[in-house]
């Protein structure tokens, strides 16, 4: 159960990466999603170190938020056309 948990966690983070736009944007090179994902760690990290870490990281939430709201707002107005 643990290990079909996993899959589909590591699944829905792989959605992600998709939904951000890094697959069309990086031409689906692993190598520069990888390093992009690494200097998002690292800014993370040295905002840590500056004590900046909660205002950076509620940016960044806030910004997922809007982004998955506007996507369910589009899904709502696409099955009320239908």
């Amino acid at each position: 159960m643990e290990r079909r948990e996993r899959t589909r966690h590591l699944i829905e983070l792989g959605g992600l990466v998709q939904k951000a736009g890094l697959v069309e944007l990086t031409d689906d090179d692993r190598a520069t999603i990888y390093g992009a994902l690494l200097d998002v760690a690292a800014r993370a990290k040295v905002a840590e170190a500056d004590a900046e870490a909660d205002a950076l990281l509620a940016l960044w939430k806030r910004r997922g938020k809007r982004a998955f709201d506007a996507e369910a707002e589009t899904e709502t107005e696409i099955v009320d056309d239908a």
